[in-house]
């Protein structure tokens, strides 16, 4: 699930060139959007294309370079240079089916609008880039990398775990010497792999690569596990040291193990809205560009890394539980398991930093 809500850094300066990122990686994000735009959202011409983009970092001018090599007739607006009600003029000009593209070195506001809701609803596809500002030089690099589109991979792999998840009666996380025991069976795995057939809404946020579920009791969630990236309170990445530990009973962070100030601050707020943290949210990331070692800074991006990311906090948009009233829940904190392997009943499904499915 991405973030809950979002803080925006200091913007870069407004590029106008493209210095930083090397041709064949521009060369290869026109690959990756190509691929993408044929497989996963199945977007042809005479469909209609509206690409908003703004010209803040290197990596939407990639991008939009890109999409211009992908999209010849397609409409290319500049966020920065015309108004809103421009921009919603050339929505408003699109039949359902056709696609719209947002590359935002934010995240772009049209007042109360809120894009991609709207754009559902009127039955368009919708690709989301969003944050890149957050990850300059190197980060780029993976992140262009990110969005290479294997469907054997994602669809094949991602419905594989969906199905066994899905039978499990329960789970273990094994985070090198600490295990964290799902004694439950799980809900209803959602897949995020590219695949939009019989869904309601074609797309969402790029790069993908997720299979997501939480425990049916998540009061049978006991045990320890280590953490090495946590989402911190401008929602980005944060590396500690050395892993953080964290105590879990009874579905709740009851300990914390060499923690960290701003992981205490990120508890702390936790507590003061909700009075406890629970743990929700089991995420199978499938993105093979981003490891343990190779990381962005925006979370929401990062939340697609091949191995085992929680959530902290009552808050989760896709499950109902009775005990959770929606008005009451707030914060759904994305942390990073140090991922050994994974257990789904006595099936090991995840070794030696791939899915074995």
């Amino acid at each position: 699930m991405p973030p809950i809500a979002n803080e925006e850094p200091p913007l870069q300066p407004c590029a106008t060139r493209i210095n930083s990122i090397p041709k064949e990686a521009i060369d290869a994000a026109e690959k990756h959007l190509g691929d993408i735009l044929s497989m996963a959202m199945e977007h042809a011409h005479p469909q209609a294309a509206v690409v908003v983009s703004d010209a803040r970092c290197e990596l939407a001018l990639a991008l939009a370079e890109g999409y211009r090599r992908c999209l010849p007739n397609a409409r290319f607006i500049d966020f920065d240079t015309v108004s809103a009600e421009t921009i919603l003029a050339a929505f408003d000009l699109l039949a359902p089916g056709d696609l719209v593209v947002l590359i935002q070195s934010t995240n772009f506001r049209l007042e109360a609008y809120r894009i991609r809701v709207e754009l559902f609803k009127r039955a368009l596809k919708v690709i989301e880039h969003p944050h890149l500002a957050r990850m300059p030089g190197p980060q780029a690099l993976y992140y262009i990398e990110s969005l290479a589109y294997d469907p054997a991979y994602f669809r094949g792999v991602g419905n594989a775990l969906k199905r066994r998840i899905d039978r499990a009666s329960s789970g273990v996380v094994d985070s090198g010497g600490e295990r964290l025991v799902f004694a439950s069976p799980f809900e209803s795995a959602k897949l995020n792999v590219g695949d939009y057939t019989d869904m309601k809404n074609v797309g969402g946020q790029f790069p993908i690569g997720e299979v997501f579920t939480e425990a049916q009791d998540l009061e049978a969630v006991n045990g320890r596990v280590r953490i090495f990236v946590f989402g911190d309170t401008s929602f980005t990445v944060n590396k500690p040291e050395a892993p953080i530990t964290l105590v879990v009973t009874k579905g709740r962070v009851s300990g914390v193990i060499d923690s960290t100030p701003e992981f205490d601050k990120v508890l702390a707020n936790i507590r003061a809205d909700e009075g406890e943290v629970w743990v929700r949210e089991l995420g199978f990331g499938m993105n093979r560009a981003f490891t343990r070692e190779r990381t962005v800074s925006d979370i929401g991006t990062y939340e697609r890394m091949c191995g085992i990311h929680l959530s902290l906090g009552a808050k989760h948009g896709v499950y109902n539980k009775p005990n959770f009233r929606r008005a009451d829940t707030r914060h759904h904190v994305d942390v990073f398991a140090v991922t050994e392997s994974v257990t789904l009943d006595d099936d090991v499904v995840y070794r030696d930093g791939a899915w074995q499915v």
